[in-house]
């Protein structure tokens, strides 16, 4: 056998990416996208109730909140722009508008894109989701 048939042959078999993505941005289970990936809003849950998956190998950490505010930050700021621009409402509307939406939005994501990364980290066997299915 060939130095790459031999590489070839022991690497595990792919994890699919975009559908683990879009079961972690349900905030359900990478794998079967039946269990819950999370619990008390943003922390994961050690195992799928479902396939039995192990999750606590998980290093989100920051991602999910850095990704929230970007997104946020990206959404809002031309957003107020617009609306100032348009309406000029009074300062203390217009900050009591954005702050609320701001809130709303990021609350919203949080939980969403916590499943993303964490989803990601699997598809990719990264940290010490890289055991065998």
């Amino acid at each position: 056998m060939t130095d790459h048939a031999q590489t070839t042959a022991a690497l595990p078999p792919e994890r699919p990416l975009w559908t683990s993505v879009f079961h972690g941005l349900r905030t359900r289970c990478p794998r079967c996208g039946k269990g819950k990936l999370l619990h008390s809003y943003i922390k994961v849950n050690d195992t799928c109730s479902e396939c039995g998956l192990e999750l606590h190998h998980h290093r989100a950490d920051d991602g999910p909140a850095y990704l929230s505010i970007l997104i946020v930050g990206h959404i809002m700021a031309p957003l107020l722009l617009v609306v100032f621009e348009t309406w000029r409402p009074e300062p203390m509307v217009l900050f009591s508008i954005f702050a609320v939406g701001s809130l709303v939005l990021t609350l919203y994501l949080l939980p969403r894109l916590k499943g993303l990364v964490v989803a990601f980290q699997w598809a990719r066997r990264m940290g010490g989701f890289d055991s065998p299915d």
